[in-house]
């Protein structure tokens, strides 16, 4: 049942209109000034409330404003004996849902009830799909228990508050948009938009347009202006994955953005500015990228002021049982199965495997595994030929071969830089491909 207030002085006419919206079905609350309607308030889920413009201890306008800031959800229908333009446009800029007059518009009010309603209903359905969203994307939805994962969370959940860049690197799919999606969800932004866009998917052109719009007629087929992606995340978070893909003379202007919250859009002479918090995300070595000339230093120093390493699945063993399981669930649910069980060869096949292509890759095996299962049980045929007979492939090193001092020297540098990929590859002067190769064969963590 929805649940009305009146918030009015007059008793008489409180008394009137609560029998008037009670026959209605509505169940009807009553207060004689702002202080005991707002303490009501704190005690029932009102959905709407009708209140006089002039009460003994303020103004309904101004209530209107602090009631809509508090309870977003709520509808505000004003009531005034003597109607005014001025009070009219401000109690609607303040939220009111509706501004009438006493006497003259009474036979609007049960009208004005039931469209009232039906706003309350929009409210809490569109407040709860954001509560649903926030908690997809939030920090909790990150599955794993392993010490890598768990460092990762950690970072993220430390930058998210702040107004910080962040750059998160590792190979892909690793899950670098659901970190992005948690740090914003995590941050003061999190009722902005989080705008998201793959910078290797365009060419330098479009990537351009795309980012920050264009004038009507700045070329052909240009016949209104368009916003770029930097206006839509005006005030939230914009995630540019895939940056080391972008060319060198974008990339000035992204660091334009960074340095001065200005841009031009194609065709234009008016710089317009914004407010977003930028979020990258690269699987190439930045580093080796600046040496070999394909990306600004400036622009890597101005984006890497914070840095999450994500891990590799490789790096994340304990964790595979975990997201098998969920991807499992996730995918049961979606064909109408009845929840699947993972035997125990099929989860030593999962963890035996490389990963190469990371959490996207296994989410990929999981789905076919669950095509394919006859009854309630995942297990090796399910898998790829590949997979079923995958073996670790450590090799058995000598100690006096220069495989084992290879390995050795590896382990030494990743220990000194705490597991950190890029600045190992760095310190021994090799590729970070070539890096996890040599990891992979020496089974390193």
């Amino acid at each position: 049942m929805v649940k009305v207030l009146i918030i009015d002085d007059e008793e008489k006419l409180r008394n009137l209109l609560s029998k008037i919206i009670g026959f209605e079905g509505f169940d009807v609350f009553q207060a004689s000034n702002i202080k005991s309607g707002l303490q009501r308030l704190e005690v029932e889920e009102i959905d709407i409330i009708i209140c006089d413009v002039k009460l003994p201890d303020g103004s309904g306008v101004d209530t209107a404003k602090l009631i809509k800031d508090k309870y977003p959800a709520v509808e505000v229908i004003l009531l005034t004996a003597y109607g005014n333009i001025p009070d009219g446009v401000q109690a609607i800029k303040n939220g009111a849902f509706d501004y009438i007059t006493k006497g003259d518009d009474n036979n609007k009010i049960i009208p004005l009830l039931y469209k009232a309603s039906e706003k309350v209903a929009l409210n809490k359905r569109v407040l709860q799909l954001e509560k649903q969203l926030g908690r997809k994307y939030s920090f909790d939805k990150i599955i794993g228990t392993s010490k890598p994962i768990l460092k990762a969370i950690e970072l993220a959940k430390k930058v998210a508050p702040k107004d910080t860049t962040v750059l998160l690197t590792g190979e892909t799919g690793t899950g670098k948009e659901v970190f992005a999606q948690a740090i914003h969800q995590g941050s003061p932004r999190a009722n902005q938009n989080f705008v998201a866009i793959n910078c290797s998917a365009f060419s330098k052109e479009l990537l351009e347009n795309e980012l920050f719009g264009h004038k009507a007629g700045s070329f052909t087929g240009a016949t209104k202006d368009q916003k770029g992606l930097f206006e839509e995340a005006h005030n939230g978070t914009i995630f540019l994955d895939e940056i080391g893909e972008m060319a060198m003379d974008l990339q000035a202007k992204i660091l334009r953005v960074l340095e001065t919250g200005e841009f031009l859009r194609v065709g234009d002479a008016k710089p317009i500015k914004v407010k977003v918090r930028v979020i990258a995300a690269t699987n190439r070595n930045l580093e080796n990228e600046i040496e070999l000339g394909h990306f600004r230093s400036d622009l890597f120093y101005r984006l890497s002021v914070f840095g999450i390493e994500l891990p590799s699945l490789r790096e994340r063993g304990k964790d595979i049982k975990l997201l098998a399981q969920y991807y499992a669930d996730l995918f049961a649910i979606k064909s109408n199965r009845k929840p699947l069980a993972l035997s125990e060869d099929y989860v030593t096949a999962l963890e035996n495997n490389l990963w190469k292509g990371n959490i996207r890759e296994l989410k990929n095996v999981i789905e076919r595994s669950v095509i394919l299962a006859d009854d309630d049980l995942l297990d090796l045929d399910t898998l790829p030929v590949d997979l079923q007979y995958a073996k670790s492939n450590a090799k058995q090193l000598s100690a006096f071969s220069m495989a084992s001092a290879e390995k050795l020297h590896i382990q030494k540098i990743l220990n000194h830089t705490n597991g950190n990929k890029a600045e190992t590859a760095r310190l021994l002067e090799i590729g970070i491909a070539t890096l996890y190769r040599k990891m992979e064969l020496y089974k390193l963590q």
